[in-house]
Formats: structure tokens, sequence, C-alpha cells
């Protein structure tokens, strides 16, 4: 009685649709539902890839290097040079004159400037 209720249940349920299956996108025979089936959604390992990769081959002249370091400027410069000052040296380079202060320009205005008082507009063109 239970396989012959369910038989039914399953002929009725090919037959007779849902009420937004009659209408709307899903009505449409072209509709596929965006959840994937179990058996759909990974049919392959990912570790175990059906076909194997090809990977192109070229001359090494021609091939185009991607590798960051080998195009890294820093890394080319040369290397710095430290110097390390004992005390005599230093009481050396303090007793050594080798600047004079007019050696240096004038950082501020020693002269003051008249404005000529007289012209007109202050000095703009109207």
């Amino acid at each position: 009685m239970a396989s012959g209720a369910k038989s039914l249940v399953q002929t009725l349920r090919r037959y007779i649709k849902k009420p937004w299956e009659i209408t709307g996108p899903v009505a449409h025979p072209e509709y596929l539902p965006s959840v994937p089936k179990a058996t759909e959604y990974r049919v392959f390992c990912p570790a175990t890839v059906p076909g194997k990769a090809i990977v192109p081959t070229s001359l090494p002249e021609t091939v185009y290097d991607i590798k960051y370091f080998t195009r890294d400027q820093r890394r080319n410069r040369p290397p710095i040079k430290r110097t390390v000052l004992k005390k005599a040296d230093v009481v050396r380079m303090k007793t050594e004159k080798t600047f004079d202060l007019s050696d240096f320009p004038q950082p501020y205005l020693t002269k003051t400037i008249i404005e000529d008082e007289n012209a007109i507009g202050g000095g703009y063109q109207k």
C-alpha cells in the first residue's frame, strides 16, 4: 500500500508544477538552477586532473623574464662605504678651518628697498 502511494505521488509530481515554474524565467526550457547538483559540482579531484598541462617552450633569449629580482635596480648599487672616525681624526677636523663666512651667501637682505610713492595705482596698471 505504501509503495503504491509513493508511485502515485511521483507520477503526480511529474505532471503538476509549482506555481513559480508555470510562468516567469523558471518556466523557460533553458532555465538552469544556479546551484549545481552534487554530481556536477566537482567532477574530478583538483589533485587528479584528467589532462596534462601544456607548457609552451621557446628559446631562452626570446622569453621575457618576469622575475623581479633580476630587474631590481636597488640590488645593482655599489656597496655603502662607511668610515670609522677615531678621536684624533675628530680633533684634527675641528682645528681645520676650511670655510670662511664670506664663502656662504647672505640669507637675509641687508639693504632696504625704497619704492616709488608716486606710481599710479601703487605700481599696478589698470
